[in-house]
């Protein structure tokens, strides 16, 4: 019987990236055994190897952000501006499946490595381009060439309209949402090449714009005012209630109620039966309208109770709620540790620290690897040898000339 393999072995991934959604895409094609090969620029390398928080332990120092987003990779140092380095990225790519990219639109087709020109000398080549309005020909719009951030694609998707309070301006979601967000569709979409061309045996373009994707994320409000016309607000729903965060004794809970069997479980549970059929609350649309009545009167049963009672009690009645965790009570959850959620990745220089897998497991697949996010340039050698079949007194020209940079 065959060793069992992850469903990305033999998979090798050329990373153009920087900052968070192309890192973040690529470290879930590692996890699931692609070779990643992550390209930076010598002597500075990706810079979000430069952005707190930082981890620190005997006098080293690395940045948190970037060891999050890059386990289980290779470091290439290559200087691409340079005619040198280009020819040498050109190479790689033609011995690679799958280049992840999230430059500024248009320069790597200033620099003659973009899909257009790689597509020429490796056919079979899946070029994923992460951006914040989209590039593929045929689908620009007015924005195509613009930088983005996340919250730029947060706020244009309609998301940051509906997050936050009421009489409070729109709010931003958690940082990164929409390039965490990005990198898991963009490996989604990557995924679905690499089977249509082990059909067709031709590589494609996979196009994938931060705004589009947070459009889809936020699916609701296109449904809602296609269909009704009416726009959704911040802060309130007018056709369902209680929905929000309830405080409780020492913290507080989740609590979802859409429709009226839940309800009357509900109101069973905290003893208040009367208001299956009160006037103010024996609907939906009733009971967003009277929010304000009711609030008090299930946080007063609430506050009582610690998070872990409520939970208890309303779940085995039916009524599925959930704890508000805090960063500490996601690393002390049993449900957390059962389903191995945070990675132990020991860092040779700064120790062990645990980061969040990947979203996806597979009954037939291994735990990923736990290697630590790459030192600059360590693996260059590595690839320009075995890979590239450089000569020693090649890569010392190349690292003498700033082409590349040895780890």
């Amino acid at each position: 019987m065959s060793k069992v393999k992850r469903p990305l072995d033999g998979i090798r991934v050329v990373a153009l990236e920087q900052y968070m959604s192309a890192p973040y895409c690529s470290m879930l094609l590692a996890d699931a055994g692609a070779e990643v090969i992550k390209v930076e620029r010598p002597g500075t390398g990706d810079p979000r190897r430069s952005i707190p928080p930082f981890v620190e332990k005997d006098g080293r120092k690395k940045a948190g952000g970037f060891m999050a987003y890059n386990r289980n990779k290779k470091s290439f140092a290559l200087n691409i501006r340079e005619e040198a380095g280009k020819k040498i990225y050109l190479d790689l790519v033609k011995k690679a499946d799958v280049v992840v990219e999230n430059l500024r639109p248009g320069s790597t087709d200033k620099m003659g490595i973009g899909y257009k020109d790689l597509k020429k000398i490796n056919p079979r080549l899946v070029y994923a381009a992460i951006s914040g309005f989209g590039r593929m020909e045929g689908y620009e719009g007015p924005l195509s060439n613009r930088p983005a951030f996340d919250i730029v694609a947060e706020a244009m998707s309609g998301i940051m309209h509906l997050v936050g309070f009421e009489d409070k301006p729109p709010s931003w979601t958690i940082y990164g949402m929409a390039d965490v967000y990005t990198g898991l569709c963009t490996s989604f979409a990557i995924m679905q090449a690499l089977f249509m061309r082990e059909r067709t045996g031709e590589g494609q373009f996979v196009d994938s714009a931060m705004l589009d994707n947070m459009i889809s994320l936020n699916e609701r409000m296109v449904m809602l005012y296609s269909i009704t016309g009416q726009e959704p607000h911040r802060g309130r729903l007018k056709h369902l209630y209680p929905r929000g965060a309830f405080q409780c004794k020492d913290g507080y809970l989740a609590l979802n109620v859409p429709d009226d069997l839940i309800w009357a479980r509900l109101c069973k549970v905290i003893n208040r039966e009367d208001l299956i059929k009160d006037e103010k609350s024996r609907s939906g649309t009733a009971r967003a309208s009277n929010a304000a009545f009711l609030r008090p009167i299930i946080e007063e049963w609430l506050k009582i109770r610690t998070r872990e009672e409520a939970e208890e009690t309303m779940n085995s009645s039916g009524i599925p709620v959930g704890s508000v965790y805090t960063a500490e009570d996601i690393f002390a959850s049993p449900q957390v540790e059962a389903r191995k959620m945070l990675l132990n990745i020991e860092d040779p220089d700064v120790g062990n620290n645990k980061f969040a897998r990947g979203p996806v497991m597979l009954s037939s697949s291994p735990e990923p690897r736990q290697s630590p996010a790459p030192e600059l340039g360590q693996h260059s050698r590595e690839i320009l040898t075995k890979i590239l079949e450089k000569t020693d007194e090649e890569i010392s020209q190349l690292e003498d000339a700033g082409i590349t940079q040895l780890g």
